[in-house]
């Protein structure tokens, strides 16, 4: 099987090619770039090393959420628009479902945290020593109710993602010798863990077409909640008057929608 994945969740920017148990090319960028610019010019690239006809893949994974709002609308876009015009399935893979998997055959408790601002994360709970088993499904939760799940599970834990630099210190303090922490060629977003778990979700016939296909953002964007808080005011004329609501701010492509 050959599986195309699309990671662009956060500000990583990530496009490879699996071939059944191995990866076969991989391009990754973790730079303040609009994910629009990189993505199709980074697959190009891999086309192009490997001589190879994008029709000869089998689907195309890519990474789902929660992240960043802009991210995942063009990793979406970026994903549908290439299975409309090869005819090829689309597999969702929720993004910390990929982070975990790419630290297969780890035996600590693993816990990617995506950063959420305002002490907020992305996070989920997972066992992947040999297949990926999740304790705690993709949620949304502050990072002191995060620590209170982890110190009730008494198990080490291997951290990795961006919210690790912004809540490191005190993981350390709280959970003291419990913590680790993934190294840096493991510690964010890779498209090769999206394309091996699209793998094993083809299959098992977990697919779905690219007009099926919707990114999970868990929450609603901060433009929105916003407007609903407004609404539920009275203050919308002068919420829209002050803030442009409806519009919402775009970012670089990766990183201020996902930290309402």
């Amino acid at each position: 099987m050959k599986i195309l994945g699309i990671e662009s969740s956060s500000m990583v920017a990530s496009v490879a090619l699996v071939t059944d148990d191995i990866t076969m090319a991989e391009y990754t960028v973790n730079f303040k770039k609009t994910h629009s610019q990189t993505l199709l010019p980074m697959i190009d690239e891999i086309v192009r090393m490997l001589e190879l006809d994008l029709s000869e893949v089998d689907a195309i994974a890519v990474s789902g959420g929660p992240g960043s709002f802009t991210g995942l609308r063009i990793g979406s876009a970026t994903a549908k628009g290439l299975g409309l015009a090869l005819h090829k399935p689309l597999i969702h893979i929720p993004t910390l479902d990929a982070m975990a998997y790419g630290l297969s055959g780890t035996s600590s408790l693993l816990c990617p945290i995506i950063d959420a601002r305002r002490n907020q994360v992305y996070t989920g709970l997972y066992h992947c020593e040999k297949r990926l088993e999740t304790v705690l499904s993709s949620c949304s939760l502050e990072i002191g109710e995060l620590v209170k799940e982890l110190e009730r599970q008494e198990e080490t834990v291997t951290f990795l993602g961006d919210g690790v630099p912004v809540h490191r210190a005190f993981l350390e303090e709280r959970l003291g010798d419990a913590c680790r922490f993934a190294p840096a060629h493991l510690n964010r977003q890779r498209a090769a863990a999206v394309a091996a778990l699209g793998i094993l979700y083809l299959e098992e016939g977990r697919t779905e077409t690219a007009m099926e296909h919707k990114p999970d953002y868990l929450r609603k964007a901060q433009a929105e909640r916003e407007l609903e808080e407004a609404k539920r005011q009275g203050k919308v004329k002068e919420l829209a008057a002050g803030h442009s609501v409806g519009t919402g701010k775009e970012n670089p492509g990766n990183e201020a929608e996902v930290n309402p």
